[in-house]
C-alpha cells in the first residue's frame, strides 16, 4: 500500500539551483514543501483515488495536477511515482529505504525505457518521510513513452540502480491524464460558479444595486 511520505528535504541552494533547470519553480516549492502522494493527498473537490493495472491513480492536494505510484516488494522495497500537471509539467520520483542518498545530492544518472533512453540525466536528492531517493523531470513526450514502454532501466554510470518492470502502466497514464483532466476542469467549473454567484448584489432593492 502506498504510503504518505510527508517530508521532503531540498533547502539547499545548489540544489535549487539544478533542479530549476528541469522543472519550474512551482513544481519545485511543491516538491519541497508537501508530501508527493497519499491516498489523503486527494482534492475532496475532484478525482477519488483509485487502483489501476496495480498502480495508484490519485490526484495531487495542491490541485496542480495528479500522480500515479506502483511499489515493488521483490525490487528491495522501491516505490515509483510519476506525476503529471495540468500544464503538461512532468516528475518522476524512486524512493528505496535501503539507499544512501542524502538530500543536499546531485546526481547524474541513466535512464532507459524500452523505446527511449536519457544518459547523464539530472535528479535531485530528496528524503520523503524517512526515505531517501531522487527527483527528477522529463520533456513532455515522458509520459507517453513510459506508458509505452515494458521496464525502466536506472543506473549510476556502470552501477546498476533499479530495474523497475513497467506492467500495467499504459492503463495507468490513460487514467493519469483522465486524473489531471478532471483536475484542470474543477478549478474552471468553481470560477464559473463564482463568477455567477458574484454579480448578486447583497442588497438587489437597494438605490445603488445597479451600479
Amino acid at each position: 500500500m502506498i504510503t504518505p511520505p510527508l517530508s521532503i528535504r531540498c533547502a539547499d541552494p545548489a540544489i535549487r539551483a539544478g533542479f530549476r533547470t528541469i522543472v519550474r519553480p512551482v513544481l519545485f516549492a511543491f516538491v519541497c514543501a508537501t508530501g508527493l502522494f497519499a491516498s489523503d493527498y486527494v482534492s475532496a473537490r475532484t478525482y477519488a483515488s483509485r487502483t489501476v493495472g496495480g498502480w495508484t491513480v490519485a490526484a495531487s492536494k495542491d490541485g496542480m495536477g495528479c500522480f500515479t505510484a506502483r511499489e515493488y516488494d521483490r525490487n528491495r522495497g522501491t516505490t515509483l511515482l510519476l506525476g503529471l500537471d495540468t500544464d503538461g509539467t512532468n516528475r518522476l520520483v524512486v524512493l528505496n529505504e535501503n539507499w544512501s542518498i542524502k538530500p543536499k545530492d546531485q546526481l547524474k544518472l541513466n535512464f532507459r525505457l524500452s523505446n527511449s533512453s536519457y544518459p547523464a540525466h539530472f535528479a535531485v536528492g530528496i528524503i520523503s518521510d524517512g526515505e531517501p531517493g531522487f527527483a527528477t523531470s522529463f520533456g513532455a513526450k515522458f509520459p507517453s513513452y513510459f506508458a509505452a514502454s515494458k521496464v525502466l532501466n536506472i543506473s549510476r554510470g556502470d552501477v546498476p540502480v533499479e530495474r523497475l518492470d513497467l506492467d500495467g502502466a499504459d492503463a495507468a497514464v490513460a487514467e493519469l491524464r483522465n486524473c489531471v483532466a478532471d483536475v484542470q476542469a474543477k478549478p474552471a467549473a468553481a470560477r464559473e460558479e463564482k463568477a455567477r454567484s458574484d454579480d448578486i448584489p447583497k442588497d438587489p432593492f437597494a438605490k445603488d444595486s445597479d451600479k
